[in-house]
């Protein structure tokens, strides 16, 4: 299946990853991933290091307008100079409202920038639209009831909760919260990067379905973005 094929690249991809590597921690929306790293590749190389340097102060001035300031904050994350770093790191902790994930996102690439110039080796960075913690990739994971559960009662609603706390635990992970909607189990946790995803959850639904066959063997589950309801139960009518 198309899927599995995608999930083995996936772990292939991640077994070769080296020991050292960021992970961007903010929940940014991929969509503004993806622009904000197609952005600059013609920008960057229309100006030279020192007029990019020369015109930093112009981040903090409130009559520059915003397109050229978010231009400035591509162009300073190419720099392999600290002084570039710290003047995005200053921006980045009060900047124009606009352009608060671009400020995080510029100063994630300078960061990576100036430490493969210092350590003259190939930064990896890994960005998720749910983001993570440390070496963790957060996950947005819902749980759904069999055809004939209409709502999960307060028995199920614990056995899901512990067993689910006590999986993610003991694969070095953080359950951050779980909350329940009719016949849906709701969480959002965190897990190491080179967590074999696919069978921690097999056997956390084979854990809970030893009381009661209450759960599907399928879950949804993505890094890309937190669901709403409707978004859940379109994904679960897709599926059918």
């Amino acid at each position: 299946m198309e899927e599995d094929n995608i999930y083995k690249r996936i772990q292939e991809a991640i077994s070769t990853l080296p020991e050292n590597f960021s992970i961007l921690e903010e929940q940014i929306d991929v969509e503004l991933q993806l622009e904000y790293f197609n952005y600059g590749r013609d920008l960057k190389a229309a100006f030279s290091d020192e007029v990019i340097l020369q015109h930093q102060a112009d981040l903090f001035d409130q009559h520059v307008p915003i397109d050229e300031k978010k231009n400035l904050l591509v162009l300073l994350a190419s720099q392999e100079k600290v002084e570039a770093f710290r003047t995005i790191e200053k921006y980045a902790k009060n900047p124009d409202p606009e352009l608060r994930e671009w400020s995080i996102l510029a100063l994630q690439e300078s960061r990576m920038v100036i430490q493969s110039s210092l350590m003259d080796e190939q930064q990896v960075y890994i960005s998720t639209g749910l983001g993570g913690k440390g070496q963790m990739l957060r996950y947005f994971v819902v749980f759904i009831g069999n055809e004939n559960i209409l709502k999960y009662s307060a028995v199920q609603r614990k056995l899901i909760k512990n067993e689910l706390e006590y999986a993610i635990k003991n694969n070095n992970g953080t359950l951050e919260e779980i909350n329940f909607v009719e016949k849906l189990a709701i969480s959002v946790l965190l897990l190491p990067v080179k967590s074999d995803i696919q069978s921690v959850f097999n056997a956390i639904i084979g854990e809970i379905n030893q009381y009661g066959d209450f759960i599907r063997q399928d879950i949804l589950i993505t890094n890309v973005k937190r669901m709403n309801i409707d978004e859940i139960n379109q994904f679960i009518s897709r599926e059918k």
